[in-house]
C-alpha cells in the first residue's frame, strides 16, 4: 500500500526557515523522482521542486536558491528545506512520486500547511 505522509509545517515569520518531511510507504519510492507541490487558497497546485532517482533536482524559479530538496532513499523519506521565506510561500505542501514527464504517480496525502506571516 503506497502512502504519503508530509510533516513539518507550520507558522513562520518572513525571511524564517522550515524543513518538511515526506514518508512515503510501499515501494513507489524506489521507482520513481519525488516532488514536492504546494497548493495556495483559490490557485492551483504547482510543483515547487523535483528529485530524481539519481539525485538531480529542479526549482520552481520563485524558489531557486532557498529552497532545497533531497531524498534519502534508505529511510524513503524526501525533505525540502525551505529558507528566506516569504508570505508567498503560504500554501499546503504535498509530496508526490512523478515520472520524467512529470505526471504524479499515486493519489495525493493529507499535506502539511506552511504560513509565513509576521
Amino acid at each position: 500500500q503506497v502512502q504519503f505522509v508530509e510533516s513539518g509545517g507550520g507558522l513562520v515569520q518572513p525571511g524564517g526557515s522550515l524543513r518538511l518531511s515526506c514518508a512515503a510507504s510501499g515501494s513507489i519510492f524506489n521507482l520513481y523522482g519525488m516532488g514536492w507541490y504546494r497548493q495556495a487558497p483559490g490557485k492551483q497546485r504547482e510543483l515547487v521542486a523535483r528529485i530524481t532517482l539519481g539525485g538531480s533536482t529542479n526549482y520552481l524559479d520563485s524558489v531557486k536558491g532557498r529552497f532545497t530538496i533531497s531524498r534519502d532513499n534508505a529511510e524513503n523519506t524526501v525533505y525540502l528545506h525551505m529558507n528566506s521565506l516569504k508570505p508567498e510561500d503560504t500554501a499546503v505542501y504535498y509530496c508526490n512520486a512523478v515520472d520524467s514527464n512529470l505526471r504524479v504517480k499515486w493519489y495525493w496525502g493529507q499535506g502539511t500547511q506552511v504560513t509565513v506571516s509576521s
